[in-house]
């Protein structure tokens, strides 16, 4: 008897070898409320991770923004791999699992009412751009 393993095996390499690689979005342009939020720091460049320990605070700015206090000096804007996240809103909270230790591109973080056990939704994190502050 023959097994057909080998012919699926054989098949299923050809499919993901034919299947078009997905370009990186390029990131929306900020809101109008995230630039007036970073009106004294410029962006230097951008990353895929960030620790999570050195991380001081984080604000929803809207849908489009998360930013990630590190210092008085740096700051780190998150913006949701689609652009915006309908669930983000400045009033609420967000609740970050990790294995790491580092926050990172792709990863989910759940957004809940602060006083409320209420649940809002998830959001899959973007490339973290790094703000510095302008002298």
């Amino acid at each position: 008897m023959r097994h057909p393993a080998p012919i699926l095996a054989v098949s299923l390499v050809a499919l993901l070898a034919a299947a078009p690689v997905a370009a990186r979005r390029e990131t929306a342009p900020l809101s109008d409320t995230a630039r007036a939020a970073l009106k004294d720091y410029e962006p230097v460049g951008t990353t895929s991770c960030i620790p999570l320990r050195s991380v001081e605070s984080t604000r929803i700015v809207d849908p489009s923004a998360i930013i990630y206090k590190v210092s008085s000096r740096k700051l780190y804007v998150n913006q949701p791999d689609d652009g915006r996240c309908t669930a983000l809103r400045k009033e609420r909270a967000l609740v970050t699992r990790t294995m790491t230790g580092n926050l990172c591109r792709m990863d989910i973080v759940r957004v809940i009412d602060p006083p409320t056990p209420i649940e809002y939704g998830s959001c899959i994190l973007g490339d973290f751009t790094e703000y510095r502050r302008r002298n």
